[in-house]
């Protein structure tokens, strides 16, 4: 059973309502309308109703079962500025929530944060920052995390692993690389990944030193001390982590024995450019970015997506969601 089929059965049947606030994207549409018939989920799609039920028409799709939310008529609206005013803590005023709140986004992370909603799948049409924006305002991050990750679920056939982070921070710290080791863990349990983490790094075990690998050394102290129980370690290069042989020569200690299936990268410019060197070489498909460390499931597509990438993402913040 692929990736995909095991998360359909997970999420099916338990009630999910998911937004997507992109709701005039043919994109969004042509997911939407198959996650709603195959009965997976109630989508809740945001936009002007007449648009898009004529959109719809137009691509020949049926909306049964996707409800269809108008934040300029929103008959809870009122509900919603008060909990966004709260929520904000003296930084919008009433009068400027009902502006932010006719804005998709805020208004779709709003219904999620007050569990109208399970989950948000955005970025479609905009930006990662449009997408992130509102969630860490308004849905912010789990207590003990810092600040939100995104990862990547590579797969080919039988194989998954996790890179992370290769979305949000650019420059993380090792506490940050501590804590997107752990939530990356998280996340790879969720997909049935059993989770062996590698702190990545140019260096292998001290074999070179400098303040960015020493970085990476931190990480992996701090990550042990707050999950002494999760199979991780570093500092490694990707091979010492990977390939069984090299790991017997350069770290024949550690627990991990070229086995490991989380990979943590030091820095964004490392992780991004490792995953699609993976997809595009290795011919690895990667989804997300799965966004993690929040307090409810907003994920972020590309620009570049296809109908099936947002219904595949739809089933990844549905199964975050549980």
């Amino acid at each position: 059973m692929s990736l995909f089929d095991v998360l359909k059965e997970k999420v099916t049947g338990k009630q999910l309502k998911i937004v997507f606030p992109e709701g005039l994207d043919d994109r969004i549409l042509t997911a939407v309308s198959r996650l709603a018939s195959e009965g997976i989920m109630t989508p809740v799609v945001v936009g002007n109703k007449e648009e898009v039920s004529q959109k719809a028409s137009e691509l020949g799709l049926s909306l049964a079962g996707v409800e269809v939310y108008d934040p300029s008529s929103y008959p809870e609206m009122d509900e919603l500025v008060a909990a966004f005013v709260e929520r904000r803590k003296g930084k919008a005023t009433e009068e400027d929530a009902r502006k932010i709140l006719l804005d998709e986004n805020y208004f779709g992370t709003m219904l999620v944060y007050l569990n109208k909603a399970h989950g948000l799948v955005s970025g479609a049409a905009h930006s990662t920052a449009d997408t992130v924006r509102p969630a860490l305002q308004i849905i912010k991050t789990k207590p003990g995390v810092k600040k939100t990750s995104g990862v990547f679920i590579m797969v080919r056939e039988d194989e998954k692993y996790v890179f992370a982070d290769c979305a949000i921070n650019i420059s993380p710290d090792s506490q940050d690389l501590a804590e997107i080791a752990i939530e990356s863990a998280r996340t790879a349990a969720m997909f049935d990944i059993d989770p062996r983490v590698a702190m990545l790094s140019f260096s292998t075990k001290g074999s070179a030193k400098s303040p960015e690998t020493e970085k990476v050394v931190g990480a992996t102290k701090i990550a042990q001390e707050l999950e002494p129980t999760l199979v991780l370690d570093g500092e490694f290069q990707f091979d010492a982590a990977f390939v069984p042989s090299v790991a017997e020569k350069k770290a024949p200690g550690s627990v991990l024995k070229g086995d490991a299936n989380v990979f943590v990268f030091p820095s964004l410019e490392a992780g991004n450019i490792g995953y699609k060197i993976a997809q595009r070489l290795g011919n690895f498909e990667a989804v997300g970015p799965i966004l993690q460390g929040l307090n409810a499931p907003v994920n972020d597509l590309s620009r570049g997506c296809n109908d099936e990438d947002v219904y595949k993402l739809a089933l990844i913040t549905a199964a975050q969601a549980l």
